[in-house]
């Protein structure tokens, strides 16, 4: 059985990719081919050299009682929800923890294709920098991937994220996508849903060429949803109540138990400056927390990130959004949101780097949309 199911997996991520032939060029499919062989690799690796939450989840799944998945599936949330997902294979199939790996890697790999074919769509031309290519390299980055192959929330997650915003591409035509984009990410992490919601509810009211109608109907829309689901937001946080002062004490709490954790890359965010916290979630480990292969490679891939980051800061970044397609909009607001709210609250660098994962695209796909928009200009002067 688990060999049947490896096949499987190979074989459905092919087909995912060629179900995209009428949509992008021969040469992106074969991209997404080399990408997919590259997923694959990280989820191996995963599986056999990193002990975390990925285990658990599938181990807990094995042992749990029918009454318990049932009670896990229709009333719990994170967690638990992700045990009573992994019951049927781990429990009921009894696959093994790898053929679990490569279950979750197809997933992630299919939210990455789905941002892949996002940018293949919305960016003119490829964007350079000093005379390289950025893309696909930027495709390529590791954590992109490692973190998106592994058994748990966060596969799931690059999964409901990007078939949300490639559903808002053609939303009358996508409704499903749309729906089970942010029901699923509902289901594992509410509080990511709210923040989809108000960074494309953002975008959508800021964007041009959209009627006032339109406008009222879809912020009517965000709002409803937000409202309803907050009362779960703050459960799932243990936040008692909706209020700055509550916030801020969660973000405290929450950062000074994180860095009192005896891990490596625990680290004293208490007293950072607000730039300092940015800095720290989105681009660390770098080179002065270098502890090991993983965090060497994590910092050169930081650095990349950074040297873009500040040239597209430098370089007129307001009129480069404000001339980007709806759904690039909301990618960023999406990132600023997750980033203020994570920043705040984190203060490991593992759990930093993995929850920045979330809004990895969406800096991708504008650092690309800034680079192709600056050569556009300057082909026309």
């Amino acid at each position: 059985m688990n060999f049947f199911i490896i096949i499987l997996v190979v074989v459905l991520g092919y087909l995912f990719i060629s179900s995209f032939k009428d949509k992008i060029s021969e040469a992106n499919l074969n991209t997404l081919k080399k990408l997919f062989v590259f997923h694959l690799i990280f989820g191996t690796y995963f599986c056999f050299f990193v002990l975390g939450d990925s285990v658990g989840y599938w181990k807990m799944a094995k042992y749990m009682s029918h009454s318990d998945f049932i009670k896990s599936f229709t009333e719990e949330q994170g967690t638990y929800f992700i045990y009573a997902l992994n019951y049927y294979p781990s429990n009921i199939l009894n696959l093994s923890y790898f053929t679990g790996t490569m279950l979750y890697s197809l997933i992630g790999f299919m939210g990455l294709t789905y941002f892949y074919v996002i940018a293949v769509n919305l960016i003119p031309n490829n964007p350079e920098y000093k005379g390289y290519s950025l893309f696909p390299m930027l495709f390529y980055l590791p954590n992109l991937h490692f973190w998106s192959c592994a058994v748990g929330k966060d596969s799931l997650l690059i999964f409901c994220i990007a078939i949300f915003v490639y559903g808002l591409m053609l939303p009358f035509k996508r409704i499903p996508m749309i729906v089970l984009g942010l029901l699923l990410a509902y289901l594992i992490r509410p509080h990511i849903t709210l923040f989809m919601l108000l960074g494309f509810g953002m975008a959508y009211f800021s964007g041009r060429n959209i009627s006032v109608v339109r406008r009222a109907l879809f912020i009517g829309i965000m709002i409803s949803i937000s409202f309803a689901i907050l009362p779960s937001v703050m459960k799932f946080a243990k936040i008692e109540e909706a209020s700055v002062e509550s916030f801020d004490k969660f973000s405290e709490g929450k950062s000074a138990l994180l860095s009192r954790s005896h891990t490596s890359s625990a680290i004293d965010i208490t007293n950072y400056p607000l730039p300092l916290k940015v800095f720290s979630f989105l681009f660390r480990p770098f080179f002065f927390d270098i502890n090991g292969i993983p965090a060497l490679i994590a910092s050169f891939e930081n650095f990349i990130l950074l040297i873009l980051t500040i040239t597209v800061l430098r370089n007129k970044p307001i009129l480069s959004f404000r001339k980007a397609p709806f759904v690039i909009q909301g990618l960023v607001y999406f990132l600023i949101i997750g980033t203020f709210a994570f920043s705040q609250s984190l203060g490991n660098i593992g759990i930093m780097i993995r929850m920045r994962n979330m809004f990895l695209p969406g800096l991708i796909i504008f650092i690309y949309w800034h680079f192709s928009y600056r050569q556009s200009i300057k082909s026309e002067i």
